[in-house]
């Protein structure tokens, strides 16, 4: 009898397929279209960023991801199946981490687990499911305290630790760093490189910050100026990971992403900028 060595899973490289989305919201000024023929495929275990002008359907496009919208137009499909609602396979942090003041850390994340898991784990369990995620994000010291007994970071290490608890196949992140001073800012960037390292997390992030987009992604979709924005254009960063930010400052691959994002954003979507000035 003969046996045959199991074949690794090749990752899916369409794991989010997003085929023609339109987005067009009714307002009291009438009808505004945010998104025109979105086409994008992330594929699994991708870091892909969103990047563009402030009103260029970013945060738009993450929540058609996260099922919180339904697209006017198009479908928008995970892991081959259509996003029709929330669910915790796609977890989502935002800037405003939005924790229970009256519960600790660890309750905060617990709420989380407890909603994906409670039907089949028992209480010591989830406990642990909350306290384990919690180290992750190097918050295990911090579980028995209050939001108001932390700092802005580690409040966004909580509300990432509570996605993180879900077990989600999709971590959606809309500008999580965007309120903290520079230093913090780049010590949970740092942070993430590692986690999302050790999870493999499908990824995708919105951001305003170029410096950002080129260290923590694979790829850069650069969304032209609203209304009907559409992706101009995707960059792949080709750069080795893991990556350390003092090493890549000076790095040509690193700087010409740099460089080919802000062209993109100042000069060739700049009008806006300058029509405001």
């Amino acid at each position: 009898m003969t046996t045959e060595s199991a074949t690794p899973r090749r990752p899916r490289p369409d794991f989010i397929e997003v085929d023609g989305a339109e987005m067009v919201f009714e307002t009291r000024k009438g009808r505004f279209h945010a998104l025109h023929d979105i086409r994008l495929q992330v594929g699994e275990g991708e870091f892909v960023t969103l990047i563009g002008h402030s009103g260029c359907g970013k945060s738009t496009l993450l929540n058609l991801i996260a099922g919180l919208l339904r697209p006017s137009a198009g479908v928008l499909l995970c892991d081959g199946r259509e996003i029709a609602a929330p669910g915790p396979q796609r977890a989502v942090v935002f800037q405003n981490h939005s924790l229970l003041p009256w519960l600790s850390c660890a309750d905060n994340v617990q709420l989380a687990v407890e909603r994906v898991f409670a039907a089949t784990e028992g209480r010591a369990r989830l406990r642990e499911r909350s306290l384990a995620a919690l180290e992750l994000v190097g918050m295990g010291h911090a579980a028995a305290k209050r939001p108001h007994e932390i700092s802005g970071g580690m409040k966004q290490r909580v509300g990432i630790a509570r996605a993180l608890a879900m077990e989600p196949k999709v971590l959606l992140l809309d500008e999580p760093f965007g309120a903290l001073d520079a230093l913090t800012r780049a010590r949970l960037q740092d942070e993430l490189l590692k986690i999302v390292a050790r999870t493999r997390s499908t990824t995708v992030m919105v951001t305003h910050d170029v410096d950002e987009a080129v260290l923590l992604s694979d790829r850069i979709v650069m969304m032209t100026n609203g209304p009907a924005a559409t992706i101009g254009e995707i960059l792949p960063v080709t750069l080795p990971r893991p990556r350390e930010r003092v090493a890549l400052a000076e790095d040509p691959i690193y700087v010409h992403c740099r460089k080919q994002v802000l062209d993109f954003l100042y000069n060739r979507q700049g009008h806006v900028e300058k029509a405001a000035a």
